[in-house]
């Protein structure tokens, strides 16, 4: 029998607001799972998991998710769900993002999902996921109590990359997505397209299209700066470029050379574009046959790193930020801020809604499109 989702809050009486929180997302590419409790005026993280479950394997192709793939996710939740019973006055939220907003047997796949781990998967809008990202980072954006009024926020996924602009409250730390783009183009939807199996010959055939990569990105992104003028923002100064994807804290390894990867070591670094771009040259040097797999680069994200770097160069060439921070945090840490805040906000008013939903963003949209039937922005200049 598999977890009971409705279960995890039934026991929460009519005065009790949540003690626990879990996040749960589900990828194109990854599978993580967040668990806190709370803890004085925050929250406190008890267990955090990443799975790769390579759910979006073969969906350009095919349309639909695999049956191996859904095989592969649904055991994956099925631990996780494992890992959260049990656990008293618990509230949880499973979010599912672009392969499942692609696939054309996506409901049947959430009804499995369902009944398998008791868990109801809810499939969120490229917005809600940067803004749930951008949350997750909050810290990271206020950290310096600087100068800074505007930021950049990148998320390389497995089927798409969001990029939200942003303007910030140096003094009050809130801040506001003034534009974003969600681009249809991932590190598991590029590797197939530009090279199909993970063969040698395949590597070395991504290798020589690497600047295709690059261009195919850039197209979008062209547009959505016509709108927001952020390379004249840059000029300035005053902008922060901050990344959350598993590239981005890969590069942060490799640029620490560190043999095994350590999140406090890369939650948080500040990545030069010098060290950036080192780090990149050493991993298409080996997808062209010249050289051993680098230090830092873990052998499960190896056949996924060059389409990651070649996103992560388009983003960078058109706004060639000297710093990078970056964040090994992201949609489920905003998640659970969210319950959180939520639940405190529940506790303060008497309200004891432990399940009532987070109020819908107060900020205005403006929907732009970027690429015809690819791409598309929103926000406001």
């Amino acid at each position: 029998m598999g977890y009971s989702q409705s279960d995890a809050t039934s026991s929460l009486s009519h005065d009790a607001t949540p003690r626990h929180f879990a996040a749960l997302d589900l990828g194109t590419n990854n599978c993580r799972m967040m668990i806190a409790r709370r803890s004085g005026h925050g929250v406190q993280v008890l267990d955090r998991q990443n799975r790769m479950v390579c759910l979006g394997e073969g969906l350009i192709q095919t349309g639909e998710l695999s049956v191996n793939a859904m095989d592969r996710a649904v055991r994956t939740l099925e631990g996780y769900a494992a890992r959260m019973e049990g656990l008293p006055f618990l509230q949880v939220r499973a979010v599912a993002t672009e392969a499942c907003r692609r696939a054309m047997n996506r409901e049947s796949f959430l009804s499995r999902v369902k009944q398998q781990t008791g868990l109801s998967l809810e499939i969120i809008s490229p917005r809600e996921e940067v803004e749930l990202a951008v949350e997750g980072c909050r810290t990271l954006l206020h950290r310096d109590r600087g100068s800074n009024q505007r930021a950049i926020v990148f998320d390389i996924g497995g089927g798409s990359t969001e990029i939200a602009w942003l303007r910030l409250d140096p003094e009050s730390h809130e801040h506001e997505v003034v534009g974003l783009v969600s681009l249809p183009y991932g590190v598991v939807t590029l590797s197939e397209q530009f090279g199909r199996s993970r063969n040698a010959g395949a590597r070395s055939d991504s290798a020589a299209h690497y600047e295709d990569m690059v261009r195919l990105v850039q197209e979008p992104l062209l547009a959505f700066e016509r709108v927001h003028q952020i390379g004249r923002e840059m000029q300035r100064g005053a902008v922060q470029m901050l990344g959350t994807s598993g590239t981005v804290t890969t590069l942060a390894s490799m640029a620490q050379n560190l043999p095994r990867y350590s999140r406090h070591a890369v939650d948080g670094f500040t990545l030069t574009s010098r060290a950036a771009h080192d780090a990149i040259g050493l991993v298409r040097q080996s997808f062209a046959g010249g050289g051993d797999r680098p230090v830092g680069l873990s052998a499960d994200r190896q056949h996924f790193m060059l389409p990651g770097c070649a996103i992560f160069d388009a983003i960078h060439r058109l706004w060639p930020s000297e710093q990078i921070t970056v964040a090994d945090r992201g949609l489920r840490d905003g998640m659970v801020a969210r319950m959180a805040l939520q639940a405190r906000h529940s506790r303060l008013s008497g309200a004891g809604e432990a399940t009532r939903r987070p109020p819908p963003s107060r900020r205005h949209q403006t929907n732009y499109r970027g690429h015809p039937a690819s791409s598309s922005f929103m926000g406001r200049a």
